[in-house]
């Protein structure tokens, strides 16, 4: 039986993520920057030329799973997968609800990034409490109970923290957030300081922070992570347990074994 080719698009603020998955497999990924500026037909010339580097031709996929936080950009991306694949374009969970029990005031107000990384989380690990991280645009932390959607918290991000800093003082150099044996140092120098208040900051606040979400949480609990800085924080956190960078793909790829 021919294995199915799925186009797996997540759709952020920043950026936007692409994979493509063969059968149960991801096989590829690729990280764009996400445009207002984009069209169908820009779009579509993107996904050929990403196909085209894996040997694959863009007739070739059987349907396109998509997450976005970009309403603008919904139409252009579903029109792109119409014209060049020629095939369904489902929007997660907006096309395709998740089987989790979303207990979100307005359950329509939750991001499905949010939502799909989540679903995710549940699928990949069984303890019964979950907390998932995503190091994006913002720092967000989903709570799962069994296959229940608690919700979350919405905390700043870090790189989106570091350019509003370097707006505001001119004088700050670029840095890499890089930490090198996992101690933190009082900083005797710009770069220094920066990188050791962002990364120990930020891994503060979520050692603080899953302290007390996990009092809402029962059972055993994995703190799972994914995004850019995923990596970086975990070296020198406490908390997260788990690393899965493509967790928001996964979701996507897991989803689409509902249709």
């Amino acid at each position: 039986m021919k294995e199915k080719k799925l186009l797996l698009i997540d759709v952020g603020n920043t950026n936007t993520k692409i994979g493509l998955a063969v059968g149960n497999e991801i096989v590829s990924t690729y990280v764009l920057p996400t445009s207002l500026r984009e069209t169908s037909d820009t779009f579509g010339f993107k996904i050929f030329a990403l196909t085209r580097h894996v040997k694959v031709q863009i007739n070739e996929i059987d349907l396109w799973m998509v997450s976005s936080v970009v309403p603008p950009l919904n139409g252009i991306i579903k029109e792109a997968g119409n014209k060049y694949s020629m095939c369904d374009v489902i929007f997660v969970p907006e096309d395709l609800p998740l089987p989790l029990e979303n207990r979100y005031a307005n359950p329509y107000e939750v991001g499905s990034d949010r939502l799909v990384t989540a679903y995710a989380a549940r699928e990949l690990f069984s303890t019964s409490g979950l907390i998932v991280i995503d190091f994006g645009t913002a720092t967000t932390l989903e709570c799962v109970q069994d296959n229940i959607y608690l919700g979350g918290l919405i905390c700043p991000g870090i790189l989106s923290s570091l350019q509003a800093l370097g707006q505001k003082t001119a004088k700050l150099p670029k840095i890499s957030l890089d930490v090198d044996d996992g101690k933190m140092l009082i900083g005797n120098s710009t770069v220094t300081s920066m990188t050791h208040g962002f990364i120990f900051g930020f891994a503060s606040m979520v050692d603080g922070l899953c302290t007390q979400l996990k009092e809402f949480l029962s059972g055993e609990i994995t703190v799972v992570a994914t995004g850019g800085f995923a990596e970086k924080v975990k070296n020198v956190c406490k908390s997260i347990d788990e690393i899965r960078p493509d967790l928001l793909l996964r979701g996507l790829l897991f989803a689409s074994k509902n249709i």
